[in-house]
């Protein structure tokens, strides 16, 4: 198959793109190169005859017809989006742009592309939308989400993401678009942009700075590996039913103190010091609106689909652990391109 993969020089997307080109399809990556894409993470991949790069901004509609036209995809697989809610609550703007307008262009090229297709072309072709479990809102101390639960966004990026699959459901109701949905629990592994927590805290842990923890640390998240779900998105596309929803988790809760404190652990025995890293841990200012706990019911994408997490929390995050410890110039690249982890998302004054 040929495949158009939006956002795959991100996490995610270069994950998908990695496991797709090993598979044997023909990858067109579209990325912006924003600042948390990276090309470096398809580096030993991007030689492949069968990949094909392109920097394209998916808001850019001309762009993407003249893209759809010369290529002529089997398939889309969108990942492209803004995906940090710090950076949503300091400016929303930029979500709202990428993930609803930029989905809104997507569609409609796409609509125009599979109106053009053909025969067995057109019946295999599918637009596959990649969200998240944060459309949903927060659990209590039980329950799961499931395909059936009810939106509840609580930040600008979900928000914005809960609007995007709302577009995918209306273009596959209205145009026959064929749609079909992921909302994925919380990924982790290597390549993940220093932004986020796991790399945060393995970072901080390695430099001897303070390991910083919203709030009490008792937030709940499913966690799963991220090699995990690229395997999921692509039997997805492959076998999801038209117009379905299906839930990707990694069967792994557990509370943000226990992760970090987990990565402690390993570091501790990766690159011992005088003192546990644990020691460096600190509690600062809870995250506005931080949901408390998210929970996938992953059953419907097994028992449809045949899919599972392969891994378990403590052999992924191990693996991905000792990931960055042996890959340092991926990450100070990173941060020799003008990247701070300054904390960002306390602002409470009107933003854009």
């Amino acid at each position: 198959m040929k495949y158009l993969v939006t956002g795959g020089a991100g996490f995610i997307g270069s994950a998908v793109v990695r496991q797709a080109l090993d598979a044997g399809h023909n990858i067109i990556n579209l990325d912006s190169l924003t600042y948390a894409a990276n090309l470096d993470n398809l580096k030993g991949w991007d030689d492949n005859p069968a990949y094909e790069f392109v920097q394209l901004d998916i808001c850019d509609g001309e762009g993407l017809h003249a893209l759809f036209e010369r290529t002529k995809p089997d398939g889309v697989i969108h990942l492209a989006a803004e995906s940090h809610v710090d950076r949503s609550i300091e400016g929303p703007g930029a979500f709202i742009e990428t993930n609803i307008m930029g989905t809104y262009q997507l569609l409609t090229e796409a609509r125009r592309h599979y109106e053009t297709l053909e025969g067995q072309t057109k019946d295999q072709f599918r637009f596959l939308h990649v969200s998240t479990d944060e459309v949903y809102g927060t659990l209590g101390k039980t329950g799961l989400f499931t395909e059936t639960t009810a939106y509840a966004p609580n930040s600008p990026y979900s928000a914005s993401k809960a609007s995007s699959d709302f577009l995918v459901r209306a273009w596959g109701e209205t145009f026959k678009l064929p749609v079909v949905t992921s909302n994925c629990s919380n990924n982790y592994g290597p390549y993940q942009f220093p932004e986020k927590l796991i790399p945060v805290v393995v970072l901080a842990a390695l430099e001897g700075r303070e390991i910083p923890v919203y709030g009490k640390g008792d937030q709940i998240r499913d966690w799963l590996y991220v090699e995990d779900h690229a395997a999921a998105l692509l039997t997805i596309i492959q076998k999801g039913k038209l117009g379905e929803t299906y839930n990707v988790g990694g069967h792994n809760e557990k509370q943000n103190i226990e992760l970090v404190n987990m990565i402690c652990t390993y570091m501790d025995e990766f690159t011992p010091k005088n003192h546990p890293h644990h020691e460096l841990i600190k509690f600062v200012t809870d995250r506005p609106g931080h949901d408390q706990r998210y929970a996938i019911d992953a059953s419907k994408i097994e028992k449809e689909l045949g899919w599972r997490p392969s891994v378990t929390v403590e052999e992924g995050m191990r693996q991905t652990v000792k990931w960055y410890l042996d890959n340092p110039k991926w990450w100070e690249d990173i941060r020799a391109r003008g990247f701070s982890d300054q904390r960002i998302g306390l602002k409470t004054k009107t933003t854009s």
